[in-house]
């Protein structure tokens, strides 16, 4: 875990370049980060590439161009696709025959996993969803440095994950627990009053309840700041990515669920702040570009120079910060409910949700229907999970998430999971 007292970066200009293995290598965040790398070829070297296999024609472009020494497709059923297309780039780049490094190929359950634990200096976990989990623990086990953007392994592993982690090795590259990270330099432990994270309220900020009866997959999907896949963007819609991100938080750095607050601040700026004993608060602030905390993750604590554009200060600027509506967008509370409870409660209310998003896409819920759902999915947890939460086993966890999965495939599938008034 990031340390919470102040760090002093140091000059890494005359380090040997930085490995890094990228996963979720086609999606949002590994595309960012590649962009990173690729502006930064003295500063980083890419040693591993790893995505589901629904772009093989992307992977064999940044494997080309990368060169990494492995390329992992977790769907198996893609790996001749991978190469077929990898022969294609190739060719189309104009290389000869035996013109060019072919990386190590692996496909199936396990590939992005033994990515995770290839030799490398920082894994960069870009993977959507609790999938992550495995990769996440292999990667620590493995003693690399991970650059964590895949929030659902850490909220439903919890205390596995944090008993692995020595510290130090777990860097947030969400923009909000980077921005806390920050912060937290600034003031040692034990002077940390309050973490407030700020969301952009989404597509949706400023409706009722009954506003959002009639909301539509197309108009979840239309973020107005943020450039981020299907999933991340419609949580962020219906806020459950708060919410998942404020028991991030707790587990992150330490800090009791009751002392961390959410405002609503709609220009994406201030990305999140630090309250200190004495009264005074820290706040990071920057454009809304993920390439930011991207490059922060992969190299920290030092800092890539120009990763993103900064503020323009020769302009004039507004920046407003508004309480959460509870009542419109009841995901965050519902969220502290779980992370108080424990145990295996949190694992239970990432995979519900994942469950709801895809009912939701697929037109079998309705927008409110999807954290009704996960509430009463989490409310039945709570009267079946056997005796106190304590400390669950990585079956335990599973376990969980399977029951949950498998509980809000029937509620959305038998049309029990309707919005309520």
């Amino acid at each position: 875990m990031p340390d919470n007292g102040p760090v002093l970066s140091h000059s890494s200009s005359d380090a040997p370049a930085r490995e890094l293995a990228v996963l979720g290598s086609t999606g949002s965040i590994g595309t960012q980060a590649l962009d990173v790398v690729r502006r930064n070829p003295g500063r980083f070297r890419v040693a591993g590439l790893a995505a589901g296999g629904g772009r093989v024609d992307l992977l064999a472009e940044q494997a080309l161009e990368f060169r990494p020494d492995i390329v992992a497709v977790a769907r198996a059923s893609a790996a001749q696709d991978l190469q077929l297309a990898f022969y294609a780039e190739a060719k189309r780049r104009g290389y000869a025959s035996g013109d060019y490094p072919i990386p190590k190929i692996v496909a199936g359950p396990d590939a992005v996993t033994e990515v995770a634990a290839w030799p490398c200096d920082v894994v960069l976990n870009g993977v959507t969803g609790a999938l992550g989990l495995a990769s996440t623990l292999a990667a620590l086990d493995a003693g690399r440095t991970l650059a964590l953007a895949n929030k659902e392994s850490l909220i439903v592993g919890g205390p596995l994950v944090k008993e692995r982690a020595r510290p130090g090795q777990i860097v947030p590259v969400d923009s909000e627990h980077s921005a806390l990270a920050q912060c937290l330099r600034g003031g040692r432990a034990e002077e940390v009053r309050r973490l407030v994270l700020t969301a952009s309220g989404g597509p949706f900020r400023g409706r009722g309840r009954a506003e959002l009866a009639a909301v539509t997959p197309e108009q979840a999907l239309n973020h107005p700041t943020w450039d981020m896949g299907p999933v991340v963007t419609i949580n962020s819609a219906t806020l459950v990515n708060k919410g998942l991100e404020v028991i991030e938080a707790h587990l992150l750095f330490d800090v009791p669920m009751d002392r961390i607050e959410v405002m609503v601040h709609p220009q994406s700026v201030i990305h999140s702040m630090v309250e200190f004993t004495d009264g005074s608060t820290l706040a990071q602030a920057s454009p809304p570009d993920m390439r930011l905390p991207i490059a922060l993750g992969i190299d920290w604590p030092d800092r890539v120079p120009d990763a993103a554009p900064g503020i323009d200060w020769s302009t004039a600027h507004t920046w407003e910060l508004f309480p959460l509506d509870d009542e419109a967008f009841p995901a965050v509370a519902l969220a502290r409910r779980a992370g108080e409870l424990g145990g295996t409660f949190p694992a239970v209310y990432n995979a519900a949700n994942e469950e709801c998003v895809d009912a939701f896409r697929a037109a079998r819920l309705p927008f409110l229907g999807i954290v009704d759902t996960v509430a009463r999915v989490v409310d039945e947890h709570e009267e079946h999970a056997p005796g106190p939460a304590g400390r669950p086993t990585l079956d335990d966890v599973l376990a969980a998430d399977g029951w949950a999965r498998t509980r809000t495939r029937e509620l959305t599938a038998a049309g029990q999971a309707t919005a309520t008034d």
